[in-house]
């Protein structure tokens, strides 16, 4: 069993900062970073830095001591990072802001001893999308958030993600028709852009074909996809995009009996509760290292997503259009096969 007299002394309650500013579904895969980091290095101070736009997704985890937001004022933030006189920085987005930001700190009267910095691996992945050439290696990104831990003797523990709501975030029987009382199938249709969104005729298809109540989930920017998907069977499909908070809706899709979605935010909640996942992926791949995440824990999941598609990935972020026109990436992902997959696990 490590001990952290191995790494720190006895006399030391060693504090982390850990940075990861957005966004919703690349927060929670940081979770197992500070759940072991917490938990393996006995006596140690968490706090987490984040947008505040994304506070919710952080503020109720119990392995987090304290959470540091940027909102309006750079300096502010600074000032008060400063004030908390960290030991250790553990830098998961690495970028120009975070790099500005660790220059600031290193300034301060009390300089951290050590920062850690993920490596985001920019270069294969500009290999892959321009190239379509694949150098990237086979490992999934919370194993390479954990490396950036590992000199403290913090090791994957195997519990996959964590998710955190309030009590008061918890949504009851009231909040959704009856008519989906006794179970139903949350499809998340939103996506942060438009390559990422299977579309919505295929859904329209999906939804008028299964024989299954359907709750969908996404921003507000959502609800008139929503709508339009949701008027082929109002009775049978619930659109609550836009209708709940991010917590309200991460509470959907644990209450769910299985979870189809895009690649986006809500597919690493669902993870991180142990869904059964049906992922649909468009210009996006999963040999970036993001697919589904359970840790140890025997639940199976499908991706699916078309093979062998000259143009795939077109981009490690997306676009809000196909660029060459065609989407084929998404449009060629069979309603029929969504249908078949769904079926086997309801």
């Amino acid at each position: 069993m490590w001990s952290r007299k191995t790494r720190f002394p006895d006399a030391v309650m060693p504090k982390f900062l850990i940075i990861r500013f957005s966004s919703i579904g690349d927060i929670v895969l940081t979770s197992p970073v500070v759940r072991c980091l917490k938990k393996q290095v006995t006596g140690c101070e968490v706090h987490f830095l984040v947008k505040d736009s994304f506070r919710a997704v952080v503020q109720h985890n119990p392995y987090i001591d304290k959470v540091h937001v940027l909102a309006h004022s750079w300096e502010l933030m600074v000032e008060e990072l400063k004030e908390e006189q960290y030991d250790y920085i553990i830098d998961l987005h690495h970028n120009t802001r975070t790099l500005r930001l660790k220059r600031a700190l290193l300034k301060g009267t009390h300089r951290p001893k050590e920062i850690h910095s993920f490596h985001k691996l920019n270069i294969p992945k500009y290999f892959y999308t321009a190239f379509k050439i694949n150098v990237l290696p086979k490992i999934h990104i919370v194993d390479r958030y954990l490396k950036t831990v590992a000199s403290y003797g913090v090791r994957n523990d195997g519990a996959g993600l964590d998710y955190f709501i309030g009590q008061d975030e918890e949504t009851t029987l009231k909040d959704i028709p009856a008519s989906h009382h006794a179970g139903y199938i949350a499809c998340v249709i939103g996506a942060a852009l438009g390559t990422k969104r299977w579309p919505v005729h295929k859904w329209k298809e999906f939804c008028r074909q299964m024989n299954h109540p359907i709750i969908l989930l996404g921003g507000p920017e959502d609800r008139v996809n929503g709508d339009e998907i949701a008027a082929v069977d109002n009775i049978k499909v619930y659109n609550a995009c836009g209708k709940f908070k991010l917590n309200e809706s991460a509470d959907l899709v644990r209450k769910s009996k299985l979870v189809i979605t895009n690649d986006t935010g809500l597919m690493h909640i669902a993870a991180a509760y142990k869904k059964q996942i049906i992922s649909l992926w468009g210009n996006t791949v999963p040999s970036f290292g993001m697919t589904p995440y359970y840790g140890f824990a025997p639940v199976s999941d499908v991706i699916m997503q078309v093979n062998k598609l000259w143009c795939r990935p077109c981009s490690k972020i997306g676009y809000n259009k196909c660029p060459l026109g065609h989407f084929k990436c998404m449009e060629k992902i069979a309603v029929e096969e969504l249908l078949k997959r769904a079926g086997q696990r309801i």
